[in-house]
C-alpha cells in the first residue's frame, strides 16, 4: 500500500496578506527599482514568503490582468462568494511536465479570445501578453521560471524585470518547443505544424523541442517545428496585428482570404482561378466590419467581385465581370 500523501501546510494569513500588499504596490505604478529590491528581499526572508509569493502570483495571472487588491479576498483559506468566484478562472492553470507536453491541451484555456477579439493582459511580474483574434493561452508562474502556454493563435510578449527579484527566465511554449526571452519584444503564432517567431526588439533563444537551439535578434524571424528551426530572416512589421493592419507582400489571394477569415465567422474563399494572384498592401482587420473594407478594397484593386450566400456568413471572390 503506497504512503497517504502528505497534505500542504497553510500558508500564514499574514504572510498572505503581506504577498497580495506587494502585488498591489508593485502594480500600483508608482512602483521603482527600491520598491522592486524590497519586494525581492522580502520574498528572500523566508521560505513561506517565497510560497504565498508563488501563489500571489499565480493567481494575479489567472484573475487575467484584474487590479492586484482584487486578489486579497482569494489569497487565503476562508471560503468566501468573492473567493470561490476567483478561484473558478484558476481552473484551467496547467502544470507543465519536464518530459514534454503531454495532455497539455487536455484542460481549458486560462486566457481566450474569440474571432475578431484582440485582448492584452497584464502578468504579475509587469509584462505583458496581448493576444490575437482566436488566441489562447494559459500563464504559470512558480520558483523556477515564468512560462506563458500558447495553446493556439498568436500573441505578442513584452516581457519585464522580474518583480520579486528573481531572475527566472521568461518563457514562451508552444506544441513544438520554447522560446526564451532575453529583455524583448516579440510575436509567437501556432500553427499546427510549426510555430513562427518574429523579435522586435532584444533577443529570443528558440529550443525546438528535439532540435538545435537557435538566437533570433531584432528584426528576425523564423518558423521551428519539434525537430528543426529554419534559417533566421528579416521580419517586416510582425506586430501590425496589435494595430488592426494585415500586411501583404505579393501574397497568394487564397492565403490572404485564410488571414482575414480569422478576424470574422463562416467561410471566406475565393475561385480556385484566383487562389495564386499576389496581393500587395495594408488591410485592415481585427473585426468583422474591418474585413468587409478589406475585401471591398481588394474587390476595387483586382477587379474582383465579392458574392455572398446565406447572410453574409459564406463569401466568395470571383473574377469581375467583364463590360460590354
Amino acid at each position: 500500500m503506497s504512503a497517504p500523501i502528505a497534505p500542504i501546510a497553510p500558508i500564514s494569513p499574514r504572510i498572505l496578506e503581506q504577498a497580495a500588499a506587494w502585488l498591489v504596490q508593485l502594480h500600483s505604478g508608482a512602483a521603482g527599482d527600491a520598491e522592486r529590491a524590497a519586494c525581492a528581499r522580502w520574498v528572500g526572508q523566508d521560505p513561506e514568503h517565497a510560497r504565498a509569493w508563488e501563489r500571489a502570483e499565480a493567481l494575479m495571472n489567472q484573475l487575467g490582468g484584474l487590479p492586484p487588491a482584487l486578489a486579497r479576498p482569494v489569497l487565503g483559506r476562508p471560503a468566501s462568494g468573492a473567493r470561490r468566484k476567483a478561484l473558478a478562472g484558476a481552473a484551467g492553470l496547467l502544470v507543465l511536465l519536464p518530459a514534454g507536453w503531454l495532455g497539455w491541451r487536455m484542460s481549458a484555456p486560462a486566457h481566450r479570445t474569440g474571432s475578431g477579439e484582440r485582448r492584452e493582459l497584464l502578468l504579475a511580474d509587469g509584462s505583458r501578453v496581448t493576444l490575437n483574434s482566436g488566441s489562447a493561452i494559459d500563464v504559470h508562474f512558480d520558483s523556477a521560471e515564468r512560462l506563458v502556454l500558447l495553446r493556439e493563435g498568436e500573441i505578442l510578449v513584452s516581457t519585464a524585470p522580474d518583480q520579486a527579484g528573481a531572475r527566472r527566465p521568461f518563457r514562451v511554449a508552444s506544441a513544438h518547443g520554447r522560446m526564451q526571452a532575453l529583455g524583448t519584444r516579440f510575436t509567437v503564432r501556432a500553427h499546427a505544424s510549426r510555430t513562427e517567431v518574429a523579435v522586435l526588439d532584444g533577443a529570443v533563444r528558440i529550443e525546438p523541442a528535439h532540435g538545435a537551439a537557435l538566437t533570433l535578434r531584432a528584426g528576425q524571424q523564423t518558423s521551428f517545428s519539434a525537430g528543426a528551426a529554419a534559417a533566421a530572416a528579416d521580419t517586416v512589421d510582425a506586430a501590425a496585428w496589435t494595430r488592426g493592419m494585415l500586411l501583404a507582400d505579393k501574397m497568394p489571394l487564397a492565403e490572404l482570404l485564410a488571414e482575414l477569415a480569422r478576424y470574422r465567422g463562416g467561410v471566406l474563399r475565393c475561385d480556385p482561378a484566383l487562389a495564386a494572384l499576389p496581393v500587395s498592401g495594408a488591410f485592415p482587420v481585427g473585426n468583422p466590419r474591418e474585413t468587409e473594407r478589406a475585401l471591398a478594397m481588394l474587390a476595387a484593386t483586382y477587379r474582383l467581385q465579392v458574392h455572398t450566400r446565406l447572410g453574409g456568413w459564406w463569401t466568395t471572390l470571383v473574377p469581375a465581370k467583364k463590360e460590354m
